[in-house]
């Protein structure tokens, strides 16, 4: 799975201008040694003299033997050149390679590839753009399926929670365009945010657009969209359209919006036109089921208990217990 383009194309702009950065500081100093140092200058400069005289020699009327002869004795003048640029430089304090861009990236000198190969550079800007577009901001750094712990649960909870976390991973890792939707139904504080949030770390890793926002947060997206514009505008456009394109949404905190036809009928059309065209969505929420039923119109409880993968979350308050 690739990058999208849109990601792609900024981390991209974010390689070049390191290119042209190192360049640019790369020039200035050479001009600045060409004033200081005029050997430096003079080396320099015959340099491209020396290239004219090779592309010359395709032109000049001689024997191979000759021009091969030729060759190497314009050859042995640029080594010679070369040792001389370097030990002016030397005697000066500088090193060798001074005049030289030094790259952020040494492996693909700031190009993003290696060959046709991705670079690894460009591969972490990728990923930094998709933390930061996900909506989840310094959780990724803190909510990972390395630092989640069962030691909180014991006995049937203790093993509820391993089938959670292990089904969890596996999504993760085996994320893609026919993975399936999944419900996480329990409390405040054990755990759904956090295994949601492992998952869209190593989903975005593994090159995925991911969405991730507040039941409130988006709700209050769309009602800006067709409150602020009008009755008769799509509110599918613009920002409410993220929701509807990334290759994974997650919605925290489902049930805690304002209830009305409006809410109702956006989840609905949201949920409904994703699970249609097979695109995943995690929804975590502190209702239980029967709360989900009596809260929501059938059309949308029968798609979340019909269509999704329902994880309980069972077990106390993991901030109360980390506070006693």
């Amino acid at each position: 799975m690739g990058f999208s383009s849109e990601t792609l194309a900024k981390a991209k702009s974010i390689i070049s201008d390191r290119k042209i950065s190192a360049e640019a500081e790369a020039e200035a100093r050479l001009r600045r040694l060409h004033e200081e140092i005029p050997e430096l200058r003079e080396i320099d400069a015959a340099f491209p003299k020396l290239g004219a005289s090779i592309v010359s020699l395709v032109t000049e009327n001689m024997t191979e033997a000759q021009r091969e002869e030729r060759i190497e004795a314009l050859k042995s003048e640029s080594r010679e050149l070369e040792e001389a640029r370097a030990d002016c430089l030397e005697l000066k304090g500088y090193p060798a390679d001074y005049t030289e861009p030094h790259y952020f990236c040494g492996k693909c000198g700031d190009t993003g590839y290696v060959g046709v190969k991705m670079c690894e550079c460009l591969r972490k800007e990728c990923v930094l753009l998709g933390y930061e577009s996900s909506g989840l901001g310094v959780l990724l750094g803190k909510q990972k399926f390395e630092n989640f712990s069962l030691d909180f649960y014991s006995g049937a909870d203790r093993t509820a929670m391993r089938y959670n976390y292990d089904t969890c991973f596996r999504y993760a890792e085996n994320f893609g365009n026919d993975s399936g939707s999944m419900l996480f139904i329990g409390d405040t504080g054990l755990g759904k945010t956090h295994l949601s949030t492992a998952i869209a770390g190593r989903v975005i890793e593994r090159g995925f657009d991911v969405r991730y926002e507040t039941a409130q947060n988006l709700i209050s997206v769309f009602s800006r969209e067709r409150f602020g514009r009008g009755y008769g505008d799509a509110y599918t456009d613009d920002a409410s359209e993220r929701y509807f394109g990334c290759d994974l949404l997650i919605i925290d905190d489902f049930g805690t919006e304002e209830n009305n036809q409006f809410s109702v009928s956006v989840f609905y059309n949201l949920i409904n036109t994703r699970i249609n065209r097979g695109m995943p969505v995690i929804i975590n929420t502190n209702l239980r089921e029967k709360e989900i039923r009596a809260r929501y119109a059938d059309r949308i409880t029968s798609r979340l208990f019909g269509e999704f993968l329902v994880l309980a979350f069972p077990g106390k308050d993991i901030r109360m217990q980390n506070l006693k």
